[in-house]
């Protein structure tokens, strides 16, 4: 009998530092991956190039938090010209939607009118957020989303930002390797602490309601003093 992968299993898998992933969008199969180098995006040290805040100050997208998982998730599994090829399958979807419908898997949002025009997903757990993939159907909105991404985590006491790898598109945030060591001390620190996920950023003038939506500018006061790259 095939053995079947469940959310809590999963969360379990996270707290021990592991995560799994598919060869293909159109392999069934997942396999466990544990890096020997870990990508992480310190909270504190966090990059907004110059260019980008003022894309975000312009509020040019609507943001929203958990305002739609699966139509996130169904973009993040898009193929593109760019991206022929990705690693989310039918059996990622339906753990990652079931952990969201348990309150451990969260989406945030950018919105242009009634389109979902880019985004990202994680998995939240303690003082930890493991960011699983992005996507952009329209310039900078992936970008946009992870700003929201850090705000909100800032705002929420987190500890810890997983990006699982580093990618030159996540350097020009401040995204570094750790060694493997390193990372599970950093993530067994971020696991005493017990965060709520924001709907939205407070005391911003933007309101708390993630599924209403904002506008995103509020991030940029809530970064502060994040460092400004040109």
């Amino acid at each position: 009998m095939r053995f079947r992968l469940t959310p809590e299993i999963l969360l379990k898998a996270y707290m021990a530092g592991i995560f799994p992933m598919a060869e293909s969008a159109d392999d069934p199969e997942l396999f466990w991956v544990d890096p020997e180098r870990r990508g992480i995006l310190p909270l504190d040290g966090f990059h907004i190039p110059r260019r980008l805040r003022r894309v975000v100050r312009q509020g040019r997208f609507t943001i929203r938090v958990d305002g739609d998982f699966t139509g996130t998730i169904a973009g993040c599994a898009e193929a593109t010209d760019k991206r022929p090829n990705t690693w989310i399958n039918d059996e990622i979807v339906r753990l990652y939607t079931g952990l969201h419908t348990r309150g451990f898997a969260h989406s945030v949002e950018c919105w242009d009118g009634d389109a979902l025009v880019g985004g990202l997903y994680g998995v939240a757990i303690g003082g930890a957020f493991f960011g699983e993939s992005m996507f952009s159907r329209a310039t900078d909105a992936s970008k946009v989303a992870l700003v929201q991404l850090v705000a909100l985590m800032r705002q929420g006491g987190y500890r810890l930002l997983d990006m699982q790898f580093v990618t030159p598109h996540l350097k020009q945030f401040g995204a570094v390797e750790i060694p493997r060591a390193q990372y599970r001390r950093l993530l067994a620190d971020a696991l005493r602490y017990r965060c709520d996920f924001p709907r939205g950023l407070g005391g911003s003038g933007e309101g708390g309601d993630g599924g209403a939506g904002t506008t995103g500018a509020g991030a940029l006061a809530a970064l502060q003093p994040s460092k400004v790259t040109s």
